[in-house]
């Protein structure tokens, strides 16, 4: 395949499996008779900001995911790392903790609450004049590491403190995330902030290039290790902060996407952006719309289990395709 006809192909795949997956779920639709089964309804107000919401969601985390490798020069790296996501969720379970979710948009603002509040650490632990670049990174990746710590212990005492088991059901639920019963308040939320980072994602591209020559090599071609950070901290959270806020915790995206869509290209990271939020976009929408097509008993199949399930393998064979690599 030629590189550059990637984005194509895959913007094609999403022009086209974006409609057929509207008519999927536990009523199918039929294209031939859409007045039929209350159709109309069905389309305008659940499956069509459900299926934008996906996308959005999906072309955020793919393209994080992807900047973050190429930042951290690792292959592991995924937006959970950097402790933003786990941040947001701790803002979003704290609403629901304290019973102020239950006023409109109280639950996303609380989360990217949590995303800004991730972001403003970041930048003051791993940013300074005196802070070198290959420090930057470590300290990044340490900072980033504390803050999920810190988080995933928090959110773990408001599950065991949990005023009543309707907040306690509420808080567990929302932390598998899924897109059911999304709206189009929820893609007004999500939109316009994942549109701003991945435009600022995609204006560290070039310095994520010059990054993969070496800390030296990057140096010399007048690259700014404070200027790349804070690109860094604001668009990563921007992106994941409005994916929690608006789908809860999912995981995994930004680490599989890169890595699936990477042999296709240059291998440049700049070049892996597109590729890589298209890819995103398309991986959530497939994976909602077969959640909502599988029959359960208790309901649907929770998106952020899902994808774990489907993860958490793909993760082992990174891990034993590196060990293989340096054996």
């Amino acid at each position: 395949m030629n590189r550059a006809a990637l984005p194509l192909v895959l913007g094609g795949l999403l022009l086209v499996l974006f409609p057929l997956c509207l008519l999927a779920g536990q009523v199918w639709i039929n294209p031939f008779d859409p007045a039929g089964a209350n159709a109309t309804v069905i389309l305008a107000q659940l499956r069509l900001p459900r299926a934008v919401l996906a996308v959005i969601v999906g072309a955020g985390l793919g393209a994080a995911g992807a900047a973050m490798q190429g930042y951290l020069r690792n292959p592991l790296a995924d937006p959970g790392l950097f402790g933003v996501a786990p941040l947001a969720a701790l803002g979003a379970v704290l609403s629901l903790f304290t019973g102020f979710a239950v006023q409109p948009f109280a639950l996303p603002a609380m989360a990217l609450a949590g995303a800004a509040g991730g972001m403003v650490l970041l930048a003051l632990i791993a940013s300074g004049p005196r802070t070198g670049l290959a420090g930057g990174v470590a300290l990044f990746t340490l900072a980033g590491m504390m803050l999920s710590s810190l988080a995933g212990a928090l959110t773990s005492l408001a599950i065991s403190l949990a005023p009543n088991p309707f907040a306690l059901t509420e808080i567990v639920t929302w932390l598998m995330g899924a897109l059911t019963d999304r709206s189009w308040h929820d893609v007004a939320l999500a939109a316009p902030l994942t549109a701003l980072g991945l435009v600022l994602l995609w204006r560290a591209g070039p310095a994520l290039d010059a990054l993969t020559l070496g800390e030296l090599a990057a140096r010399s071609m007048g690259l700014d290790p404070v200027a790349l950070r804070g690109l860094m901290v604001v668009g990563v959270g921007l992106v994941v902060g409005a994916g929690v806020s608006a789908a809860g915790v999912i995981g995994f995206v930004g680490l599989m996407v890169p890595h699936i869509v990477r042999p296709f290209t240059d291998r440049r990271p700049s070049s892996l952006l597109l590729p890589s939020a298209l890819a995103g976009a398309l991986l959530l929408l497939l994976a909602d719309t077969l959640c909502r097509c599988l029959p359960l008993a208790g309901g649907e199949l929770r998106l952020g289990i899902a994808l774990s399930l489907l993860g958490a393998p793909f993760f082992l064979h990174l891990l034993l395709r590196l060990r293989r690599g340096l054996a």
